[in-house]
């Protein structure tokens, strides 16, 4: 993930963001915006992070021994975050069942100019037909229009363009190429909402998270045959996972931990967008289109209440 993609650097705290403890639900501690927090998460990639799946004999990390697990973690893009979300973190980890009724102040410009320079600059366009490279030409007024469209409610999201990719099984995978700014804000999104379910991940979790990769899991996995009793190993997938996706379960399931209308309004319209295919619009009564930024994050939610 991190191989093509190239990051600005870290985004600055908004003068008029909000501490983490501002319109959160009844659950929030009264005290979070009084505690002080660093300015940065750094990255820390230590093998600590990996050996918890190996360290008892189910491979299972007991609770103690993930609560000790280091939280500092980085965003997608392998920065650091800003004071702001670094407190949305702090309050999802000291209150699992905290509601957050107000996270869109913190996609600002600051983390949609960061977004930006986090995706891939070679990536086919979307419907749009809009490059990374054309969009760069006058970026901060684009930004900031953006920015506006986004928190007025004016941000409208284009249908994703439909293209197949071959399978080895000889099937073809349907793709969905989401228009440059759907990507820029789905990105920033998922940074934000990733302080909150990160901490609700277990450590032998490994799936679409920051600072992780197959890379961890078969490290993790090599520790665990070396050095514990393993007796068997259990392949399993879900057939067709995000293509049957059940798009009304999807926002039950978010709204455990998300309780922002306007959030939560976001993400219905990427929902509901579409497909375009051969020019001709489509919206799928399930699903949602993989290749999409946005995409992982919903296998995310469902796996977290999960545990």
């Amino acid at each position: 993930m991190h191989e093509n993609r190239e990051t600005s650097e870290t985004p600055a705290v908004q003068p008029d963001s909000r501490a983490a403890g501002e319109g959160l639900g009844r659950t929030a501690r009264t005290d979070v915006a009084e505690e002080s927090h660093d300015g940065i998460i750094p990255m820390n990639h230590s093998n600590k992070d990996k050996r918890p799946l190996a360290e008892n004999e189910e491979g299972r990390p007991s609770v103690k021994e993930n609560a000790g697990q280091p939280h500092t973690y980085p965003t997608q893009s392998g920065k650091g975050v800003s004071q702001g979300l670094a407190s949305v973190r702090k309050a999802a980890r000291e209150n699992k069942e905290m509601k957050f009724t107000a996270l869109l102040h913190h996609l600002t410009v600051d983390l949609l100019r960061e977004s930006f320079y986090s995706l891939k600059r070679k990536a086919a366009p979307g419907v749009d037909g809009v490059t990374w490279q054309e969009y760069e030409t006058g970026l901060e007024d684009r930004l900031v229009d953006l920015h506006g469209r986004v928190h007025r409610g004016a941000y409208r999201a284009l249908p994703s363009r439909r293209v197949y990719i071959q399978k080895e099984d000889g099937r073809q995978r349907p793709l969905g190429v989401a228009a440059l700014e759907d990507k820029l804000v789905q990105y920033a999104v998922a940074t934000i909402l990733n302080q909150i379910y990160e901490e609700d991940f277990l450590a032998f979790s490994y799936g679409f998270r920051p600072g992780r990769s197959q890379h961890d899991v078969l490290d993790a996995l090599s520790y665990a045959l070396l050095k514990k009793k393993v007796n068997y190993i259990l392949d399993a997938d879900i057939r067709g996972f995000f293509d049957n996706l059940d798009k009304s379960w999807m926002i039950k399931f978010m709204e455990h931990r998300v309780a922002d209308p306007r959030m939560l309004r976001l993400i219905q319209k990427w929902l509901k967008a579409g497909v375009m295919e051969e020019g001709i619009w489509s919206e799928p009564k399930t699903g949602t289109p993989q290749g999409s930024v946005i995409t992982p994050l919903t296998q995310k939610v469902i796996s977290s209440l999960n545990g």
